[in-house]
């Protein structure tokens, strides 16, 4: 049986119980080595938390600050966590490791409900387009297991999510500190009928729609074997063929596909997100920064760039910046435009903005690729990175 990997990144507001429940994940999951559980042990019971608070700062303030990737494994599927921070403050880590996540926990706490800080989360992950969102209410040792106070969060939730235009979301009731439906189901809740969340991470669907979506192909390297040309890079969606009849954009001239190397070995056929090298049968002018896309489904050739945004610098972003757009494996020139009517953007702010772009790009919509429709502003002057733009066309 082929073991597949699920990216999943978490949040929740401060004391929801967040460590905790990663924590849980992977001590019950037989995740945790022996030395570890000894040095969160010294005192009896284990601290969970401490599995994943692991910056000095984050043990002394019990709070969640960077984003921290945990690696884990079940017979059924390999995981990868982003546990992220639900701070306010510290928004623009939320964005950076939910941006690539395929499913995202929402943790709240049963005793408090829904809170700003949840509607937050809620407005970034239908903002990021994450295909998979769980709402894991906490705490339930502390409310007594009662089914009427989840289904009372969950209505609250579900309000805010068709606010946030967030289409789905799985709702799980948990206690992360005894571990009721955390990799086990929960006897002490036997009114829910769901699986317990690792049961629910072990079965959600992964790479849906990855190689069912337009061919793109961005170029990253041109290696010369003599007189042939070989275009590198990673397939960002759909497939392609040898015989595919492909577009070079933003140049617009037309080729075939006459051969397929995946890790240096030559295929018929390559499906995103591998790594391939691709022979054309003509001799085109193809440079890093180039995308080639097969079939009638192109993308749109635009220097007018509309998008939602999050902040990421410390520095304000302000309408006249002159900027660097980072669109794939191409960086253009851009002025901003405009910044949805707002005079800035300071750090964690979400936003919407105009850029114009010195030379054209090849854009998808969001909403349809979150490859080849992401984008990051950078900073000519040093190189560091500003903003994370998702393209609305």
């Amino acid at each position: 049986m082929t073991v597949d990997t699920l990216r999943f990144a978490t949040a929740g507001s401060v004391d929801d119980g967040k460590s905790t429940l990663v924590g849980r994940l992977l001590h019950d999951s037989k995740s945790v080595l022996t030395d570890q559980l000894e040095s969160i042990s010294r005192t009896g019971t284990p601290d969970l938390a401490l599995l994943t608070d692991g910056l000095r700062a984050e043990r002394e303030q019990g709070i969640t600050i960077d984003v921290a990737y945990r690696y884990f494994a079940t017979p059924r599927r390999r995981f990868i966590l982003a546990d992220t921070p639900g701070h306010v403050q510290y928004t623009r880590n939320m964005v950076t490791g939910a941006s690539t996540a395929e499913l995202t926990i929402i943790l709240v706490d049963a005793r408090n409900g829904v809170v700003e800080q949840t509607r937050r989360h809620a407005a970034i992950a239908a903002l990021l387009r994450v295909p998979h969102v769980v709402l894991a209410v906490n705490k339930m040792d502390l409310v007594g297991y009662e089914e009427k106070e989840f289904q009372r969060i969950v209505e609250e939730f579900a309000g805010e999510a068709a606010e946030s235009d967030l289409p789905s979301f799985t709702p799980v009731p948990v206690s992360a500190l005894v571990g009721d439906n955390v990799v086990d189901r929960s006897a002490r809740m036997d009114w829910y009928e769901g699986p317990a969340l690792l049961e629910f991470l072990e079965n959600v669907p992964v790479g849906v729609g990855a190689t069912d979506a337009p061919a793109r192909f961005p170029v990253q390297y041109v290696i010369r074997d003599g007189e042939v040309r070989h275009y590198a890079g990673q397939l960002a969606s759909g497939t392609l063929r040898v015989g595919d009849r492909v577009t070079i954009h933003p140049s617009g001239v037309t080729s075939e596909i006459t051969g397929i190397d995946v890790l240096g070995v030559p295929a018929e056929v390559a499906y995103a997100p591998q790594s391939i090298g691709v022979r054309l049968a003509d001799q085109r002018d193809v440079s890093r920064g180039d995308m080639i896309t097969a079939g009638v489904d192109v993308p749109a050739l635009t220097r007018e760039v509309r998008a939602a945004v999050c902040h990421l610098a410390d520095r304000p972003l302000r309408v006249g910046d002159r900027v660097l757009v980072r669109h794939t494996t191409r960086t253009v020139k851009a002025i901003v435009q405009d910044l949805g009517g707002a005079a800035e953007l300071g750090a964690n702010d979400l936003g919407r903005v105009v850029l114009r772009t010195a030379e054209p790009l090849a854009l998808d919509d969001y909403a349809v690729s979150r490859r080849t429709g992401a984008f990051l502003l950078i900073d000519p002057a040093d190189g560091a990175t500003l903003t994370a733009g998702m393209v609305e066309l």
